[in-house]
This record gives structure tokens, C-alpha cells and sequence, in this order.
């Protein structure tokens, strides 16, 4: 046993010494084709019996899919992309021969990030990068009106996809403000902080704080200096031993609900960082995927892999002093070379579940649909786009890591590749140099349960200045199994 030790010890310095050294090398970053895109199903890899086939294209910054009564599929258009690009997001439907007609058109308050049709109506979350979150009511003939707003959106996570429970209620997640609940210069490189100099994280409960503060120099122009920066506080609000911070809903990293018909969100869980895609099981148990710490800003969190989580209503999930369960003690979750992060809040709510899974660190595992038939296969597992890394800005990789669809069998967390791009490497079709998988963002199985559709957001690059992502280069896919 202490030979096994101390070889896993030398094994773990030699891949932190790696990662020291080593520069980032991530699916967006150096050679990317940026200039077309060209689409080619045959370039992606699937297991035996199934086909993949694009079936809309020249979409730009698509998130999410649904379908009608009549079984039409409707895709939706953000608005909004890392990189600050601001447009008009929309519902389209997807024709026949890959045509496309606008159903509705929104506010530059992107991004759309998730759609669902029911009883008639297209219910939409509204990101809320300007003015806040909301879930948004869509009649067949495009009509547009708020049944739920003012959710803590203006920051670096969005109000995120949605799920209609048997209950009459729309669930959704909330993201945070900030990477792990400190404001830095890092959220000044999101653009929001110069937006909004006092917006920061707010707590779903009261909470306590064990008075840790974070010194930067300042990136406002108006208020420059050095400046220090408390947990749940405006930038340059330093914070004490034994502060109270004071709870409400709607609040930052939850997972809440609102009455179809409208109305106050309540609060289902919290603790998630940024629990973006959402579905209930066959079994009706409700799960989120959750996009974990990043390696940035002032209280930076080293190698955490995305969470699949089963939502216990009442229960909080850790966020921002555990990570899939376990507590920031220690030298965990400490970048090499670096200090590791210390507890912020002096009591928890409870002590966090484990996951249901752990997927890839930086994979930005996005959204989620399951199998609930034999039709298609793989009947009760959970499939999710992962949409890829953005590194550097969210940390190094030293390969390129996610930019595929997986399958996660929920009884066991065994996760499974399922579409995946051809080639002796992983990452996006750009990096490649073909014609497959750019950055899947959602999934969507048709009512039938027959076919799996894949929202493809599009080429996106990470330059010097950060995210560059490019229009008119989303796909949706659809993939099919050969029953015969």
C-alpha cells in the first residue's frame, strides 16, 4: 500500500509540474478555421446502427430546440455570446429542406438559452444580460409576454434552460454572478462589471461569512485603486468576521420554479453554480447539469470536473465552498503552484450530496434530454452536450476537452461517449479541419423518441481579447437509428 502511495503521490506532481510548464491548448484556441464552415455527418463518430444527418444550418449562437403538437421542430437563436455580441435572439421554425421562418423575434436581453412547447404556448428563459431574467410566454402567432422577471442575470452565468414538471410548473436554473462569489477583474473581462459596478452574488438564504476579502487593483475607471472585495458584495465592499448576508428569491446559482400561468419564482435548491441544462427522468426525478469552477479571478478553483445532479428539493449543493461534494479544505482544488480556496461561509445549510456524475473539467457540459424509449435506445440514460472549453480564459487544458455528446447511465454515473468527432484527437470540427461537431449546446429526442436532435452553437474562438465566436455557423443535427 505505501508503494501505491507514493507512486499516485510522484504521478500527481509530475502532471502538476506538466501543467505548470505546459502551454494551454484548448479546442479554441490556435489554428482555427474561422473563415466557413463546411458540414459533413460523415465526420462524425457514432456507435453501429445509428446516422447523423444536419438538418438546419447558417443558424447563429442556436441554444435550444422543441417541437409542436403537430411534431414541428422550433429552434431558438441566444442574441447574446460570450465576446459581448449583442443581437435580436428568435424563435424559428425548422421547414422542410432546412428552411427556416421566423415565428418571434425579442429584446437585445439575451441570451435565449432554452425553449419548451407546451399546452399550446413556447415558453422561453431570457438570459437577462441587460435588464435581468425572465421566463418568457410565446404564442404560436409570435406573440411575446413575461410571466416571470427580475432574476439575477446581469452577470457571468444567465437564467438558464427550462423543464415543465406534472406539477403545472416551470423549473429552471439560475447561474452566478461571479466564478466562485467574489467579484474581480475577471468579471470586468465578462464586460458586465463596468455595466453594473455594484451587481454581485445574492444568497438563496441568510448566511454567514468567515470575513475573507480579495484585493485587485481596480479595472473602473471611475473608481480606480487598489481595491478589496468581500464574498457575496459589490466590488470594492470589503466584508467582517461573522457578517450576515441576508437571503431573498430570486436568487444567484438556484434552481427555482414559477407557476405556468405566472408569478413569483420560488426556490427549489441552490448552491449550483451555473446548473444550465435541466429535464426530468422517465421516472419524473428531476436533474441539472451543472458548469463547474473556473480557474480565474480572485479566488480561482482548480481542476473540477462538471456535475450531473439529482434535485432534492430544499437541499443546496455546495456552491462556492464544495465542489461535487467535497469541501475546500486542505490543498484541494488548489492550482499548482498556487493558494487553494478556503471557506467562505462560516455554517453550511447542510453537507452537500455527491453527484450523480462527474463529467470532464472545462467540458461545459450544457444541455441535457433522456432516452425514454427502446426506439432509439439506451432507455431511462441522460445525454448531454457538452459545448467544449473555453480555455484559456476559464483555465489551461492541455488538450482539448469536450465538444461532443455523451450518455450518462444515472443508476451507475458510468458516462459514455456517443457523438464524437472522427480523428486521432479530440475538439471541434474547426481544429479538425472537417466537417463535424463544432460546440453541441443542447438536445432534444423527438416526440416519437425516435431521433436525437443536437443544437450545434457554432464556431467559437478564443483569441487574445477572449471569446470570438462566429455567425451563421450553428447546425442542428439529427441522428437516427437504423431499426431494421
Amino acid at each position: 500500500m505505501k508503494n501505491q502511495y507514493f507512486l499516485s503521490l510522484l504521478i500527481l506532481i509530475g502532471l502538476s509540474s506538466c501543467y505548470r510548464t505546459l502551454s494551454s491548448e484548448g479546442g479554441g484556441q490556435g489554428d482555427i478555421r474561422t473563415d466557413s464552415r463546411p458540414v459533413n455527418g460523415a465526420d462524425i463518430e457514432l456507435p453501429s446502427g445509428y446516422t447523423v444527418e444536419a438538418v438546419a444550418t447558417g443558424l447563429t449562437f442556436p441554444t435550444g430546440l422543441t417541437f409542436d403538437e403537430q411534431g414541428r421542430a422550433y429552434v431558438i437563436e441566444a442574441g447574446y455570446a460570450y465576446g459581448e455580441v449583442f443581437l435580436e435572439p428568435k424563435l424559428l421554425r425548422l421547414d422542410q429542406g432546412g428552411g427556416l421562418t421566423q415565428v418571434a423575434a425579442g429584446q437585445k436581453n439575451g441570451p435565449w438559452t432554452g425553449v419548451v412547447f407546451h399546452n399550446g404556448n413556447f415558453y422561453v428563459s431570457e438570459g437577462g444580460q441587460m435588464e435581468g431574467g425572465k421566463i418568457l410566454r410565446i404564442t404560436p402567432d409570435g406573440a411575446l409576454s413575461t410571466i416571470a422577471e427580475g432574476m439575477p442575470s446581469l452577470g457571468d452565468h444567465h437564467t438558464d434552460a427550462l423543464a415543465v414538471g406534472s406539477d403545472g410548473f416551470i423549473y429552471f436554473g439560475q447561474g452566478t454572478a461571479t466564478n466562485s462569489a467574489v467579484v474581480g477583474t475577471d468579471n470586468a473581462d465578462f464586460g458586465w462589471l463596468k455595466r453594473f459596478p455594484d451587481y454581485h452574488d445574492v444568497p438563496c438564504d441568510d448566511i454567514t461569512l468567515t470575513g475573507q476579502n480579495f484585493t485587485t487593483d481596480s479595472p473602473l475607471p471611475d473608481n480606480p485603486g487598489k481595491k478589496s472585495t468581500g464574498a457575496y458584495s459589490p466590488y470594492g465592499t470589503p466584508t467582517t468576521i461573522g457578517q450576515v448576508i441576508k437571503g431573498r428569491v430570486p436568487c444567484s446559482g438556484a434552481v427555482m420554479r414559477v407557476p405556468l400561468e405566472g408569478g413569483k419564482p420560488e426556490l427549489v435548491a441552490w448552491g449550483f453554480r451555473n446548473p444550465f441544462g435541466i429535464a426530468f427522468a422517465p421516472d419524473g426525478k428531476l436533474y441539472v447539469t451543472d458548469n463547474s469552477y473556473d480557474e480565474r479571478g480572485s479566488r480561482p478553483v482548480w481542476g473540477t470536473g462538471d456535475y450531473l445532479w439529482q434535485v432534492q428539493s430544499g437541499t443546496w449543493y455546495g456552491w462556492p465552498d464544495y465542489s461535487g461534494g467535497l469541501a475546500f479544505d486542505g490543498e484541494k482544488f488548489g492550482k499548482p503552484g498556487g493558494v487553494a480556496p478556503k471557506p467562505l461561509l462560516a455554517r453550511h445549510p447542510n453537507k452537500p450530496p455527491r453527484p450523480t456524475a462527474t463529467l470532464g473539467v472545462h467540458s461545459s457540459s450544457n444541455g441535457m434530454d433522456f432516452s425514454r424509449g427502446d426506439s432509439f435506445g439506451y432507455q431511462g440514460q441522460a445525454f448531454i452536450a457538452q459545448f467544449g472549453d473555453m480555455a484559456p480564459n476559464a483555465g489551461k487544458v492541455l488538450d482539448p476537452v469536450g465538444f461532443k455528446v455523451v450518455r450518462v447511465d444515472v443508476s451507475n454515473g458510468i458516462i459514455t461517449d456517443f457523438a464524437v468527432n472522427k480523428g486521432k484527437e479530440n475538439g471541434p470540427a474547426s481544429k479538425l479541419k472537417h466537417g463535424g461537431l463544432e460546440r453541441p449546446m443542447a438536445v432534444k429526442f423527438s416526440p416519437d423518441g425516435q431521433s436525437l436532435y443536437i443544437v450545434d452553437f457554432g464556431v467559437m474562438q478564443m483569441t487574445e481579447q477572449g471569446p470570438a465566436p462566429q455567425q451563421k455557423t450553428g447546425v442542428v443535427w439529427k441522428v437516427s437509428r437504423n431499426n431494421n
